[in-house]
């Protein structure tokens, strides 16, 4: 498996593609009855496979990811030939970001001497989707990317 089984609550919401995925190799929903029953690994291989479809086709769209803590942001945006990262440290160690508090005094004081930026741009490895993943697992969400545009154009601006 090349990235990670979906949940049973995401197995759920996309049992409609599932059936479609087990007509396209002809397992009738008796088949897969009876192959649960029978050969639960064949089973749970046919699960990993249909999770590895969804995962290609949901991070191949990926534009943006970000990845926020309490001092720190970054802001992934999904290039075709790169990966471009605007990261926002803040050094007031009284402000999480991760709270509406703490946002809201970001917002105040981000040109502030307490709050440093970085940009950074890495080229992806042999497998796009695999480093956006990576990047999912190590907490990034996929986002619109509002907050990675707003910044680039302050960071252009300035």
């Amino acid at each position: 498996m090349k990235y990670t089984r979906l949940t049973k609550q995401q197995l759920e919401e996309l049992h409609p593609e599932f059936i479609n995925f087990l007509a396209t190799q002809s397992i009738t929903g008796d088949d897969w009855k009876q192959l649960k029953e029978d050969k639960p690994e064949v089973a749970e291989d046919e699960i990993d496979v249909f999770s590895d479809l969804i995962w290609e086709g949901v991070l191949s769209k990926v534009a943006y990811l970000e990845n926020i803590s309490a001092l720190q942001m970054h802001l992934f945006h999904c290039t075709e030939k790169e990966m471009k990262l605007i990261s926002v440290k803040v050094m007031n160690p009284d402000v999480d970001l991760t709270t509406s508090l703490g946002f809201s005094w970001f917002k105040k004081n981000w040109q502030s001497d307490f709050v440093e930026y970085l940009t950074a741009a890495k080229a992806y490895t042999d497998d796009r989707n695999l480093d956006k993943f990576n990047l999912i697992k190590q907490g990034a969400v996929i986002t619109k990317g509002e907050l990675y545009q707003w910044f680039e154009k302050v960071i252009v601006t300035s």
